[in-house]
């Protein structure tokens, strides 16, 4: 069944206007109606211009012979008595032959027309056409309801279709103008078509758990009686929440494709508008029109943009989300609940979400999709690998184990910006160098090796990432590093990056407090070799205090504070409802907590002074060699902490001006490779300025 969206959604392919449509039928008619207009006024005049002579010119142009004779007629017609507007005063018409062509436009013969009142000049008429030689006729001679007759169908008829046009052309824009008018209320909920783009289960991956569930609801919509056997009934509502990018759309989009049953699709910004009720009446007949294709699934794309928490706006008054959100509450879960009509939602902030919206009976599931891990990331990996050429040989475990904390989205791009890549280079296949070229691209930016540093400024980078890096090397629970660059990337001079063994979700205090002295590293190296410190270090001092603040107020890692959470902290601050929440610990406790940060941060840079002050000499070679090659992997790294030197040095650096190669060729690592940092437990970023 068509909705009046799909109508006017027509109207406007076809041409028919509509809210920002070209009426191309209004012009149409319009031309139409002009045309036939201008066609009836040329049809009334003649060819041409009648010239109007006297009666006493005619009978000279019959004497001499010029009147134009049709040889073809039988007889031979040439003149004929026309009567205008029902009076008694009639016309002689015909054409007669003009003396000077070339002032009739090259023609021999004009048109004319003699004014004459037969009643008065009959007689006289006949004998003036008896005495030509050829004999003149008079043909059609009409009568006067005969000449009304010709005027009505000559010139009548033609205005009469004009103006009929004309009121459909207005009868068409007003009809127009009405529905958009009247449409402000109606849902742009739109039906999606099966027939193009299917999506279904098989190109949704990594997040088994979550089709495990919403496949429930495509068995019951296929055989509802498998499940109401036993009493059970289908939820009413299932709200789909995870980060960005882990697939919530792509999920709803593979249940419209494995489900044979209408899908809706909706964004939560389409119900409110500037007019007051317009959210609340689409909803209304959102739900109406999911009644009428009952059963049907109606999936709300962002729903955090209506189902905010009620009673939390700034400005006060009346809020029409508000209004909005009470239409929807009432239609998922009220007096006349809608049967047969599931609601499918997505969000990535269900902490603003009305209380009322999330409880059973509306949402009654709530689906986790949360990013995939290494084993989901190498399915979703194969599933986008299908659509490129990867060369032979190219494991995709490799580069799953290589890329813990990339989203699906992420991990798609990674596919694309590689295809690419190769492309750019000529390749016939995607090999493992360009895959992981694109995943340090994609989560850190490209390399910008056109970038102007000067020779003291890359001095200090060299010294900053060695600083990270050896005490990567001697600290204890510290990840594995992976390499060292100080090629600028993104909004870094420089990186040290490491990976982890296998995906973490918690992290040690020991852990920690070693991360911790490791992001004091940059900062110390600069200020034993130069005596001075710089700016670069920006991002190391924000990532070590965001760190220690979390431990100390939410992890309950301070002897001092001991285990209490100080502070309701959430993931979003939440302006109306987080703005006027009032602190829970007194002024006293606040300076005790920012003294215990700041013992956190102090004991790690005490550390990292301790240790690279312990091995300066293996500081400088590890800043000679990144000063030389640019880029050292784990195992140059590791030669130089074992023997003081780089026996197995890298190729040469790739020259600046190809943006295109990596800045050092060298040989695969024995493990996946990955640039992480890891600032908070599960966040991975890459180390130094």
């Amino acid at each position: 069944m068509q909705n009046d969206n799909d109508r006017e959604s027509r109207d406007r392919q076809n041409g028919g206007g509509g809210e920002g449509g070209f009426n191309w039928k209004g012009i149409l008619l319009l031309s139409i109606a002009l045309g036939l207009f201008a066609l009836a006024l040329y049809a009334r005049g003649g060819a041409g211009a009648s010239a109007e002579i006297p009666y006493q010119k005619f009978k000279q142009l019959v004497t001499e012979k010029k009147i134009h004779i049709d040889e073809k007629a039988t007889p031979p017609k040439v003149l004929q008595i026309v009567q205008r507007d029902n009076s008694k005063k009639q016309f002689i018409t015909g054409w007669y032959e003009v003396e000077d062509p070339a002032k009739n436009k090259g023609q021999k013969y004009a048109r004319f027309r003699t004014p004459i009142i037969l009643e008065f000049s009959k007689d006289d008429l006949l004998a003036t056409l008896d005495k030509a030689n050829p004999k003149l006729t008079i043909y059609d001679q009409p009568t006067e309801d005969d000449a009304g007759w010709a005027t009505l169908l000559s010139f009548y008829l033609p205005l009469l279709l004009l103006v009929f046009l004309l009121y459909l052309l207005f009868r068409h824009q007003i009809r127009m103008a009405g529905r958009g008018a009247m449409s402000f209320g109606k849902s742009k909920a739109k039906l999606m078509a099966m027939d193009k783009n299917k999506i279904t289960f098989k190109d949704v991956a990594g997040v088994e758990e979550a089709k495990e569930e919403v496949w429930e609801i495509v068995e019951f919509l296929k055989d509802p009686k498998k499940f109401q056997r036993l009493g059970g009934r289908i939820p009413k509502g299932v709200l789909m929440v995870g980060s960005p990018g882990t697939g919530k759309t792509l999920l709803a989009r593979a249940i419209a494709g494995e489900a044979d049953v209408p899908f809706f699709s909706i964004s939560g910004s389409d119900f409110v508008e500037m007019f007051v009720g317009v959210g609340a009446s689409r909803v209304r007949d959102m739900f109406e029109q999911g009644k009428k294709n009952a059963p049907c699934l109606i999936f709300i794309d962002e729903i955090d943009a209506v189902g905010r928490h009620r009673g939390h706006g700034l400005g006060g008054g009346h809020d029409e989300r508000e209004q909005t959100l009470n239409a929807l509450l009432v239609e998922m879960d009220g007096f006349d609940t809608q049967e047969g009509v599931i609601i499918i939602a997505a969000t990535n902030r269900p902490d603003v979400l009305d209380p009322a919206l999330l409880r059973p009976g509306r949402f009654d599931r709530q689906i986790t999709v949360s990013l995939p891990d290494v084993k989901g990331r190498e399915e979703i990996l194969r599933v986008h690998a299908k659509k490129v050429k990867i060369a032979d040989g190219v494991d995709l475990a490799v580069v799953a184990r290589g890329t813990p904390g990339y989203s699906g989205a992420e991990l798609a791009n990674v596919i694309n910006e590689a295809a690419l890549l190769a492309a750019r280079k000529g390749l016939k296949a995607i090999t493992l160098r360009e895959l992981e070229e694109a995943r340090d691209k994609v989560r850190w930016g490209k390399e910008r090796r056109s970038l102007a540093i000067s020779e003291k400024e890359k001095e200090n980078t060299a010294f900053h990432e060695a600083g990270h890096a050896i005490l990567l090397c001697l600290l204890e629970h510290t990840e594995p590093l992976h390499k060292v660059t100080i090629i600028p990337r993104g909004p870094s001079l420089g990186s040290t990056m490491w990976l982890p063994e296998e995906d973490k979700f918690t992290n040690r205090k020991n852990e920690l407090l070693d991360q911790l002295v490791v992001t004091m590293g940059g900062r110390v190296a600069e200020e034993i070799v130069f005596g001075d410190v710089t700016n670069g270090a920006s991002g190391d001092i924000r990532q070590a205090t965001h760190m220690a603040r979390k431990m100390v107020c939410e992890w309950g890692m301070s002897d001092q504070l001991g285990m209490i959470e100080y502070g309701d902290h959430q993931e979003h601050v939440f302006l109306g409802r987080d703005m006027g929440s009032p602190r829970n610990y007194s002024e006293a406790t606040a300076q005790k907590i920012d003294a215990e940060v700041k013992k956190l941060i102090d004991d790690a840079y005490a550390k990292a002074t301790e240790l690279i002050v312990k091995h300066r000499d293996k500081l400088d070679a590890i800043a000679k060699g990144l000063l030389e090659y640019e880029t050292l992997d784990a195992s140059h790294i590791r030669e130089i902490m074992e023997h003081g030197e780089l026996r197995n040095p890298p190729s040469s650096p790739t020259p600046p001006d190809l943006p295109e190669e990596p800045a050092a060729k060298s040989s695969p690592p024995a493990r996946p490779t990955r640039a992480s940092e890891g600032d908070l437990p599960g966040d991975l970023a890459p180390a130094g300025a």
